[in-house]
């Protein structure tokens, strides 16, 4: 079997292990770290930090997504993320790049990255398609409707849930189509991407319309605003990791592959300790 396809047995039943991704953005206009992780050092440290806090996968972009937020140039986006992506996949770490640049995921795949994570599902740039396909590696395909400075516009849905499903599916058959293999994909509902927070929770509450697509699923809700909405108006971002860890442990139980996160170690102790109630039942 594929790295993807043992990760993927089991997924969401009692005893599985839901596959942690922990992220790393060295950007300086990140909303959930405020650039704490520019520095390439700091980067790899926190990097190898996530690991030792029970990430299995380690995300590293080099670009904030934020809404509003301004693109990079690639020249710019690859000194950031190859020096980090070299040491840690050096060190026998999991690495994925998160990218909308067919150029920065394949330099990322030279540097070691074992993972292609685009939010933009191959509609940011055409190239990445063959990019995914030259490479056989797993390939993260979430929804998008498009860059930061439009999404808001763009949050509009009949219904949410099968809407996102239905668009992540013609998008899968598009990236399919132009030689992705089918055991390369993993979904992403792209919460917070052009939605609201009305749309991302009925997402989540149906994720079942997703996975019926077929594919993996990968949950990204970490410190999202439709999370920190559940708290006080001056909660610091890190008081997000709470809902964050409630949110894994019922993506787990809905029978998702993995979740993206930024605190890896609130996340593990959740999980383990879902893993311990189910374990409870066993003879």
């Amino acid at each position: 079997m594929t790295w993807l396809t043992d990760a993927v047995v089991g997924a969401g039943s009692p005893g599985s292990r839901l596959q942690i991704m922990g992220v790393v953005n060295v950007t300086p206009d990140s909303f959930s770290d405020g650039g704490r992780y520019l520095d390439v050092d700091d980067a790899i440290a926190h990097g190898f930090e996530m690991v030792a806090d029970g990430a299995d996968i380690v995300d590293i972009g080099g670009e904030s997504t934020r809404p509003g937020a301004a693109r990079v140039a690639t020249t710019q986006e690859l000194a950031r993320v190859i020096p980090v992506i070299e040491a840690l996949s050096a060190a026998g770490v999991r690495v994925s790049i998160d990218t909308m640049n067919a150029d920065t995921a394949r330099a990322a795949v030279a540097a070691g990255a074992a993972i292609l994570n685009d939010v933009s599902g191959g509609l940011a740039d055409e190239r990445m398609a063959g990019v995914a396909a030259e490479s056989g590696l797993p390939y993260i395909v979430s929804h998008w409707r498009g860059h930061s400075d439009k999404m808001s516009s763009r949050a509009q849905y009949t219904d949410a849930a099968h809407d996102v499903a239905g668009e992540v599916g013609a998008r899968v058959d598009a990236l399919l189509a132009q030689g992705v293999l089918p055991s390369q994909i993993v979904v992403d509902p792209g919460l917070g991407f052009s939605k609201n927070a009305d749309h991302n929770w009925r997402i989540l509450a149906r994720l079942h319309e997703l996975e019926a697509l077929g594919f993996p699923v990968l949950v990204g809700a970490s410190r999202k605003r439709f999370l920190g909405a559940l708290l006080p108006e001056d909660a610091p971002m890190e008081s997000r990791d709470l809902p964050t860890a409630v949110v894994s442990v019922l993506a787990a139980q809905a029978g998702a592959w993995g979740v993206r996160v930024h605190d890896v170690a609130s996340t593990r102790l959740a999980l383990d300790t879902l893993a311990a109630w189910q374990g409870g039942s066993d003879d």
